[in-house]
């Protein structure tokens, strides 16, 4: 019997170690906040920028996967295999999309520390064809140090009826949009109960909680009584309302004096030069768009009021940001389904305008004009994919009363992403460990900023940050600025307005010193060649540390490196009802065509849904309405539907769809056994994905929003469904640039 004891005391954090509350928005532009110089309401936020402090040199990625990884790692996005987004994973070091075990998280940190660790909302950590049921589960939030989650792993959710997780599994959300369901509030009391939880269990016990909001992503899904008070509110147009953000920027502080607003690009459309259609339509999409902004910060208020109500407020460290510049996805003309565009389907001012009462309700999975976006990243140039600062330089606000003094100030040293984990590590107390697990862990590229808290003139915690996305590549040394004008490809309307190389041989280096030009307006590069030279060097130098290279900016080149599924779904799979919904990337590959077959057992009235994916904005139902088979497939909102020229008999039978491809084109055929019993023909081909943000497969039901208007969820099948059986001409890869816009889409 051996003397010592066998179990070891729980570990405990620091004294007094600060709760922690991190809130990461989606796609938010520098511009768009109250507190950052916009006049949409964002009281909530702006409380936190009062009683704390705001970063107006902060940067991020330009793209979401890349910046959370790099905040919860502290280490560079493609150091950690997120060199672009974790749907697209390669087999080059840098994009992975699978954050290693050297690199271990804030959450798992803190989880060794004693703190309790919690998650809500956005995940988009986990690699492609590892989101299913069956896992792997290492790079889901519980695999990466997370003790409780709920949310949704891919890039963007219809807020509406999302793709939900809970844990380690998928769940359907708790009630529908008839019942008044909105993601954000769903995610918002979520991550309260699992404070009341944490409290009542552990009193005392310090927590992290990570709060990845889906807004303010496209869609900007927001119900009528938000979007009204902004009604005719931005009439005058983006022109107008960009400079009165800058002034108000420049009366704030937020930008310094001397500052230049960079131009309207050549192919944003002056808003003085639109029909009077088309600014009756755009002002309506930024109307929305500011009422889903408007809600998000109530959400977020329930939150903070929450902490405040149960005293917690006062000791946790609060910071906000957002993981990229404002979305440009919507393309010239906003989209009020973006689903259009990974399904080649061009958007029509005069669909677009046919949704103007409903934009931003249930039907639409809506997007803005690019002409906002450009404005919400007021004063800088561009968005979000891009290293320009339009895309790079985001809000950050830092919250702590019990531990900053200062109230409302502005901070400038130029930090980045990755700067916040050393910083929180020593807020908190805690070190980074060497070895985690037995894994000796990589080198942390950022450093702690915890001195600019209380010295307005501490420095910036390092010289040199490096950024790469899409080809699109610049670095920040010291007061000097250099960036590429690379424009990649994947988004169409940019690949045919967009000015700049379309070549990495051709790139400009454009030159800008940061301390005299706040906003990256002047190119000096002609007067400096010398310091182009040196930070060039420096770049590539920080390209080979961090494995960027070899660069690419598109998907075709790296098709054949893309990491495929370790368990291939095949091209016969048969499945029985009973199951959790079967992920869509677990399903063969429909769009080359399909069969499908129901084995049933029908009663004298046969009715409901008998397979369905997705839903009206893309998805697909073999459903029986009035006693008919009917098969609908939403071609990104556009229904095809064929409906059977005969009843459903009674008794057991196969009921099932063949989608057939040749050259003279494509139909859909209804079956009854092996007869023939309806067709529809149709152009064009149908899409590689169905959602940018997942769907699965439901068996004898439907869930959250329909396919088709002609059955009401769950329109369960009132006979006995056998089995489902699905069969393709074989695995086939997808065409490439639909793959990548779809994943660029989602993000």
């Amino acid at each position: 019997m051996t003397a010592e004891p066998i179990f070891r005391s729980a570990a405990r954090p620091p004294d007094a170690a600060p709760n922690v509350l991190a809130i990461v928005l989606d796609d938010t532009g520098f511009a768009q906040l109250g507190c950052f110089g916009s006049d949409i309401a964002t009281p909530n936020i702006d409380r936190l920028a009062a009683g704390g402090l705001r970063y107006n040199r902060f940067h991020v990625t330009a793209l979401c996967s890349p910046s959370r990884a790099s905040f919860l790692t502290g280490r560079n996005h493609h150091a950690v295999g997120m060199g672009f987004l974790a749907d697209i994973p390669l087999d080059h070091h840098g994009y992975t999309a699978r954050i290693p075990r050297s690199a271990a998280t804030l959450p798992r940190i803190l989880r060794d520390h004693g703190y309790s660790t919690l998650a809500v909302g956005k995940w988009h950590l986990t690699p492609r064809f590892e989101r299913s049921a069956a896992g792997p589960f290492g790079h889901w939030p519980l695999g990466l140090g997370f003790e409780r989650y709920y949310g949704f792993l891919q890039g963007d959710a219809n807020h509406y009826a999302p793709n939900l997780v809970e844990d380690n599994h998928y769940v359907d959300p708790p009630a529908t949009p008839e019942e008044g369901y909105h993601l954000t509030e769903d995610l918002t009391g979520r991550a309260i109960r699992y404070l009341d939880d944490q409290r009542h269990a552990a009193p005392g016990k310090p927590f992290f909680l990570y709060v990845g909001l889906g807004a303010t992503h496209s869609p900007h899904h927001v119900t009528p009584e938000w979007a009204e008070p902004y009604h005719g509110r931005f009439d005058h147009g983006w022109d107008a309302w960009r400079e009165e953000i800058f002034q108000r920027q420049l009366d704030a502080g937020l930008v310094p004096p001397g500052t230049t607003l960079t131009p309207r690009p050549g192919w944003v459309r002056a808003w003085d030069d639109l029909t009077a259609d088309e600014r009756r339509l755009y002002a309506r999409q930024q109307e929305v768009f500011a009422g889903f902004l408007t809600h998000t910060d109530a959400q977020i208020g329930r939150l903070l009021d929450h902490l405040e109500e149960t005293g917690r407020l006062d000791d946790t460290i609060v910071v906000l940001f957002s993981d990229n510049g404002a979305s440009a996805e919507g393309g010239v003309h906003g989209s009020v389904n973006e689903h259009r565009f990974s399904s080649a389907i061009p958007e029509s001012l005069e669909d677009n305008l046919a949704h103007y009462d409903d934009w931003g309700g249930p039907a639409t999975y809506n997007h803005y004009a690019w002409g906002w976006a450009w404005a919400g990243n007021t004063p800088f140039r561009l968005w979000k994919r891009y290293t320009w600062l339009g895309g790079t330089r985001t809000p950050l606000i830092v919250h702590w009363p019990a531990g900053i003094r200062a109230r409302g100030a502005v901070r400038d040293p130029v930090l980045h992403v990755n700067d916040l984990f050393p910083t929180l590590l020593d807020t908190i107390g805690v070190e980074a460990p060497d070895v985690v697990d037995g894994v000796e862990q990589q080198r942390i590229d950022g450093a702690s900023f915890r001195a600019t808290f209380d010295d307005p003139g501490a420095p910036a915690p390092r010289e040199t940050q490096y950024f790469e996305m899409l080809g699109s590549r610049s670095l920040i040394h010291g007061r000097w600025k250099a960036t590429t004008d690379h424009v990649s490809t994947g988004i169409l309307d940019e690949q045919e307005l967009l000015t700049g190389s379309r070549a990495f041989d051709d790139d400009h280096w454009a030159l800008f010193d940061l301390s005299a030009d706040f906003s990256e307006a002047t190119d000096v590069s002609a007067g400096h060649p010398e310091v182009v030279a040196e930070l060039r060097r420096l770049w590539d130098e920080e390209a080979g540390r961090n494995h960027v290279l070899p660069l690419y900016d598109n998907l075709v080149d790296r098709i054949g490196a893309l990491i495929g599924p370790a368990w291939p779904p095949g091209d016969d799979r048969t499945y029985r009802p009973g199951a959790s919904p079967i992920c869509d990337e677990s399903l063969p590959l429909l769009f080359g065509g399909f069969r499908i077959t129901a084995e049933v057992e029908a009663g004298d009235a046969p009715d409901g849904v008998l397979l369905a994916l997705g839903d009206l904005h893309g998805g697909l139902a073999l459903h029986v309405a009035d006693g008919r088979l009917v098969f609908t497939f939403s071609r990104a909102g556009e229904i095809l539907e064929v409906v059977a020229d005969r009843p459903v008999r009674p008794g057991r039978q196969a009921l099932g769809v063949a989608h057939l491809t040749g050259p003279d084109g494509s139909a859909f055929h209804l079956l009854y056994d092996a007869a023939v019993a309806g067709s529809l023909a149709f152009d064009g081909i149908l899409p590689v994905a169905l959602q940018h943000g997942g769907a699965g497969l439901r068996l004898g039901h439907d869930a959250g929003l329909p396919v088709s208007d002609r059955y009401r969820v769950p329109a369960a099948w009132n006979g006995r469904l056998v089995s489902v059986r699905v069969q393709t001409p074989g695995y086939a890869e997808p065409d490439p640039l639909a793959d990548l816009r779809t994943a660029l889409h989602a993000d």
